[in-house]
């Protein structure tokens, strides 16, 4: 197993949709059974976010084993996504990603990042902790409950 430092990263393109749609099926796939349907990303329609969304990868070895998507607004950086590949989850990869909204939104003069996710996915929720986002509010949503995050740069 290599370490995250063998990661580059770059910007997908239109030809990199299968392999996102494919990690992110795989990435969610771990999801379905806890809340009994497939999550939202699994459905979402990649080849139109590709063109309207910025998509970060992370790459190892020529392959694609991770991704963050961003929405740029005004006065924050909204993401949409973070997805790794489940043979490269638990080395940092997510975390790396997460850095790179960051710098995003400092290039951007964006001081907020806000993210939601699933109640549900108790290890996502904690990885966001972790990194320093905090729960603004929680909501129903389709027998679950929709957490609302967003973390602050200094």
């Amino acid at each position: 197993m290599s370490s995250v430092s063998s990661i580059g990263f770059r910007s997908a393109a239109p030809a990199d949709t299968a392999a996102i749609k494919a990690i992110v099926r795989a990435a969610y796939a771990k999801w379905v059974p806890v809340i009994g349907r497939e999550p939202l990303p699994m459905r979402a329609d990649y080849d139109k976010a590709i063109r309207e969304h910025q998509f970060e990868l992370a790459i190892e070895d020529g392959r694609i084993v991770g991704l963050i998507e961003t929405i740029v607004h005004e006065d924050h950086i909204w993401i949409e996504n973070v997805a790794v590949a489940p043979e490269a989850q638990g080395r940092g990869i997510g975390r790396k990603l997460l850095d790179s909204a960051e710098r995003k939104a400092v290039e951007t003069g964006c001081r907020e990042l806000r993210l939601l996710t699933n109640g549900a996915f108790e290890a996502n929720v904690r990885l966001y902790r972790r990194h320093g986002y905090a729960v603004d509010r929680e909501e129903p949503f389709m027998s679950g409950t929709t957490v609302y995050m967003s973390k602050r740069l200094a």
